[in-house]
């Protein structure tokens, strides 16, 4: 079965003489008489429109130009007797596939023709098909690597609650082989989250602020610390032994690339604002305000903790010392802060 081809000329011997050759070639052929006729009965069917370029009311270049911005990509062949230069590269302008004078003369170039545009329109089908069904595959692959990344994260977070719980449970079996510390991280955790609160920061700062507290001491896992368990001060080289523990634990995180910033929150949270603490001896801008908040809780809590050495200070007391040491050692905006949620809350606390 031949094309199905959509003619247009005002003149009804060429509509008839045209419609016949074609028919003759077995293709199926609708012939009107107007530009406006073509745009009403054209649709997606049609392999060929054959255009009279010099027709009343709306000629062919007008009416190729209307089919264009209807974004007909159908071959048009323009039918015409005056075969100028001027029609011919205003054709050409419009997007028009080729030109067919008439009277037709030759009948085998006529057919060449129009069956050169039809090919021309089963490309264009084939490329538009091609291009929905590569948007249909692309769409279907988004959609597949949307769901492999939702479920990778959800199996990253699982992995990260699962590893953050696996070193929480290790680290408080620790503590509870001393009942001196006993109990620390948690309130640590607890006093560091109050105070980060209230001095603003929420969503995944205090996230960090939480992870960062739950750890800050796990490099004692891998550190001998029975020397803090001996009644009197600590020799200096029990002390270096002390001070290795921020260093330790950071490595500890390292590989955790999910916690990065935590990794350095526990490797400073012994260093003072001075720049006088360990291990790297750094302070004012240089510390993270997470790790100011945790020194605090952390100096807090070993202050009001009872220890072989010294007796525990009361919440009163241990404020007291922070706002003494408030821009040497401690952040003392922070300090302030930390004052008014402890003071008002040291019933949560033990004194």
């Amino acid at each position: 079965m031949g094309a199905k081809i959509l003619v247009a000329d005002d003149d009804s011997l060429v509509r008839l003489a045209i419609q016949k050759i074609l028919l003759f070639f077995d293709h199926e052929v609708t012939a009107v008489e107007s530009g406006r006729q073509v745009l009403e009965c054209v649709n997606d069917e049609f392999d060929v429109i054959v255009l009279d370029i010099n027709m009343p009311d709306m000629d062919g270049f007008e009416t190729l130009e209307r089919l264009n911005r209807q974004q007909v990509d159908i071959p048009v062949l323009f039918l015409t007797g005056a075969g100028s230069m001027d029609y011919a590269v205003k054709a050409i302008h419009l997007g028009a596939y080729d030109f067919l004078t008439k009277p037709i003369a030759d009948i085998e170039l006529f057919h060449v023709k129009v069956k050169q545009a039809v090919e021309k329109r089963h490309f264009l089908l084939q490329e538009k098909a091609y291009k929905k069904n590569l948007e249909r595959e692309v769409e279907a692959k988004t959609r597949e690597l949307a769901e492999k990344n939702l479920l990778l994260e959800r199996y990253s977070e699982h992995l990260e609650q699962a590893t953050v719980q696996i070193m929480s449970s290790l680290q408080a079996a620790m503590e509870e082989k001393d009942g001196y510390t006993a109990g620390h991280t948690r309130r640590v955790t607890e006093l560091a989250l109050l105070l980060g609160q209230a001095a603003g920061f929420s969503g995944d700062d205090i996230t960090v602020l939480r992870r960062a507290s739950q750890f800050h001491d796990i490099g004692k896992l891998v550190i001998d610390l029975s020397c803090i368990q001996k009644p009197g001060a600590l020799s200096p080289e029990e002390w270096e032994l002390i001070k290795k523990h921020p260093g330790v634990g950071a490595s500890i995180i390292e590989p955790l690339t999910f916690m990065d910033r935590e990794r350095d929150i526990i490797r400073h949270h012994h260093e003072k604002i001075d720049g006088t603490g360990y291990p790297d001896g750094i302070g004012g801008n240089e510390l993270d305000t997470l790790t100011r908040i945790i020194t605090i809780a952390d100096s807090y809590d070993a202050m009001t903790s009872r220890r072989n050495y010294r007796k525990n200070l009361t919440s009163a007391e241990a404020v007291g010392e922070l706002r003494r040491c408030g821009g040497t050692q401690f952040d003392p905006e922070l300090v302030e802060i930390f004052a008014g949620v402890v003071l008002s809350a040291c019933s949560l606390y033990k004194q």
